[in-house]
């Protein structure tokens, strides 16, 4: 399977700090009339197990009960997700998917469907043999690599240096594969920047051109509402940082795209919006089959938020019940304060940020024209 291939990142509207509800005026204008809505874009993974220890990793506050996700309840899923008008899928959420045997299947299956698919990995355990047969089924292939240099990702991801090497080849061969075939699928590489790690910025910017991925990009880390990772955002204003992060953006030419997320690495950690509008838009799933309205509330300590798992109930029945619904309503109502109840930073923080203008602000939706973004359907 081959298709033309794409532009370079760089002469595209790569949107990697903001939103593309915008593209979805159908669906926003549904669920503006109080229609119950199927998500835009679902995000899951196929469990909650990982081979790396990122000291930064949010996925150790989502702690649930293990439930197995095996092929049957994948294809389920999919089949699921297709019928009831969801977009695309993409595999991130709280696990290491290609942990998974059956994410290269599913992977199949959802493309199969007509889903946009989407993969978010260390890349450790992604099998070589393989790229050849998933790469043509994927929107975007997104490396997390939070370091440039051998030593200092296997200070940071917690791994061994041994799994730098092994994951820059498989990268390489993305890149050989994606060039001689044409492929319009974006390959990218992703750190999560703590401000003591500043010095990996240009080393990953640097790597990034020279392995030929499409874009890097620097995004903040998010942490939940006690500050249980640490995270100083106060320290990302620091001169040497934004000092880096545009050195690193300078790198940008016609053929490579390096981008700081910005609008959060500058937020202070802190959400402009105290009710949570945008979990019907884009919702998450846990490796371990749990849905709740959002990622940050995977834990069994939000237990009253959760809503079902698709290991015990199909996805469509959970998203026809009126529980999916009450859940979601629930976190734009009176007794919930995002501000302060739940962590920051979320997946859907600026489609959340959009919605509530529209909601509380009066802010005017505006017409869409021209060729849609990169990625439309992850918005």
């Amino acid at each position: 399977m081959t298709t033309n291939v794409t532009k370079p990142a760089s002469d595209h509207n790569m949107i990697l700090d903001g939103h593309k509800l915008f593209c979805h005026k159908d669906r926003l204008d549904a669920w503006l009339n109080g229609e119950r809505i199927a998500p835009i874009t679902v995000d899951i993974a196929l469990t909650r197990s990982c081979t790396y220890q990122c000291y930064f990793c949010y996925a150790k506050l989502q702690k649930n009960d293990e439930k197995r996700m095996t092929e049957d309840v994948i294809y389920r899923f999919f089949d699921d997700a297709a019928e009831i008008g969801v977009k695309a899928v993409s595999f991130v959420s709280d696990g290491e998917s290609t942990v998974n045997k059956n994410l290269y299947n599913a992977i199949l299956r959802g493309k199969s469907n007509g889903l946009d698919i989407a993969l978010g990995t260390n890349g450790y355990l992604l099998d070589d043999e393989r790229l050849e047969e998933i790469l043509p089924c994927l929107t975007y292939l997104r490396f997390n690599f939070s370091a440039g240099e051998a030593q200092r990702y296997a200070e940071i991801m917690g791994c061994e240096v041994s799994n730098y090497h092994k994951v820059v080849t498989t990268i390489r061969k993305c890149v050989a594969i994606k060039r001689r075939k044409n492929l319009d699928v974006t390959l990218g590489l992703q750190m999560v920047l703590i401000s003591q790690d500043i010095d990996q910025v240009i080393p990953l910017a640097e790597l990034g051109k020279e392995v030929g991925v499409d874009y890097t990009v620097i995004k903040h880390c998010s942490d939940d509402e006690n500050g249980s990772l640490g995270v100083d955002y106060n320290a990302y204003f620091q001169e040497n940082v934004i000092n880096s992060l545009k050195e690193a953006e300078a790198m940008t030419d016609r053929d490579y795209l390096v981008k700081a997320k910005w609008s959060k690495i500058l937020s202070g950690g802190k959400r402009s919006y105290n009710k949570c509008y945008g979990t019907p838009f884009i919702f998450q799933i846990s490796g371990s089959g749990l849905m709740a309205p959002c990622g940050k509330l995977f834990n069994e300590k939000y237990q009253k938020h959760h809503i079902g798992n698709i290991v015990d109930k199909s996805f469509k029945e959970i998203w026809k019940s009126d529980a999916y619904w009450k859940k979601h309503n629930f976190l734009h109502s009176l007794e919930y304060d995002p501000q302060t109840m739940c962590g920051n930073l979320c997946l859907q923080d600026k489609v959340n940020e959009i919605i509530f203008k529209i909601k509380e602000e009066n802010y005017k939706i505006p017409d869409i024209s021209g060729p849609p973004p990169m990625h439309v359907n992850f918005i």
